[in-house]
């Protein structure tokens, strides 16, 4: 009480002034941080800050790629629809136009350098490979037919495929072929395996049910990898949709995450997903792009803060 300060005329003045303050401050609204209005509404918001927050441990991601398929006709598969209904799976999920070659220089560059063809295009050395050599986190690409020739290994290898070959015009040495991937699972995993089938079995050439069956060998070799169980995660997805409607699927497989994510994405959130995951910078588009990151170091801390 202010009487008991004192009295006296000093008293007296200074009452009704502190009185002000008190109602002033009592009145003053908290401050919220607003949502960025590149952030699409959804069910589950994925955050699209180009500085992540610290995984709970060094990741390890996966992304394999295939192709020309519809998310109502991926989901059909036998395979495909049960990943997705024991994992996640991103229902409003978009390529980025036609052919392939500017979807996958999309997820793996932030940008399509306004290509519209499949022909070779020596690009700048500006991708995430890049990125990540620079921040010396490993990393290797695998190719089935690749044969240590990125413009010229036989079928099933398609160099519009491949868009580590167009960086920096070089075939860096991070490509590998796909029968290198088993030997890595059981030792020394890179931080990113980006994988790529043959033009049968991504389902360029050969049914879609071919594209399942394949699935069906190597995921699971995948989620049985130490580097997988630990906090990792793998990212499907096809490059474009043979309906017409720029809706494909992007299947995540994480230890934790469950469920249908809403959040109205594209392939540059897969790539700003894997760079948030790895902890290097965003590139091109994917900077202002949703990521899932949050929802993946979420998922893993509520299980370990329960003990699960």
């Amino acid at each position: 009480m202010i009487r008991t300060i004192g009295t006296g005329p000093i008293v007296r003045a200074l009452g009704p002034l502190l009185a002000v303050v008190l109602f002033a401050t009592a009145c003053q609204p908290i401050q919220a941080t607003p949502l960025s209005s590149s952030t699409p509404s959804s069910s589950v918001v994925a955050s699209p800050t180009p500085s992540p927050s610290p995984s709970l441990s060094p990741s390890h991601v996966f992304v394999i790629v295939l192709e020309n398929t519809s998310y109502r006709v991926a989901m059909a598969q036998p395979y495909i629809s049960s990943l997705a209904s024991q994992y996640a799976v991103a229902t409003d999920y978009h390529d980025v136009g036609n052919p392939s070659l500017p979807n996958y220089l999309a997820m793996t560059s932030g940008s399509t350098w306004g290509i519209q063809d499949d022909g070779y295009h020596r690009l700048p050395a500006s991708d995430i490979g890049t990125e990540l050599t620079n921040a010396r986190v490993s990393w290797k690409a695998y190719f089935e037919g690749f044969t240590g020739d990125c413009l010229n290994s036989p079928y099933p290898y398609a160099l519009k495929h491949n868009p580590f070959a167009y960086y920096g015009g070089r075939c860096p040495a991070n490509v590998v072929p796909l029968t290198d991937l088993a030997a890595d699972l059981n030792g020394n995993t890179p931080q990113l395996s980006w994988i790529t089938p043959g033009m049968c079995n991504d389902g360029h050439d050969c049914p879609i049910r071919t594209a399942d069956r394949w699935l069906s060998n190597v995921v699971p070799q995948i989620t049985s990898s130490p580097a997988w169980q630990q906090n990792g995660v793998l990212l499907i997805t096809w490059d474009e949709s043979a309906g017409g409607d720029n809706h494909v699927a992007l299947l995540v497989v994480t230890p934790k995450l469950r469920g249908q994510i809403a959040t109205t994405m594209d392939h540059f959130s897969l790539l700003a997903t894997v760079s948030d995951e790895l902890g290097v910078a965003r590139l091109g588009q994917s900077a202002q792009a949703g990521s899932l990151h949050d929802q993946i170091q979420a998922a893993a801390t509520a299980t370990a803060s329960a003990g699960g």
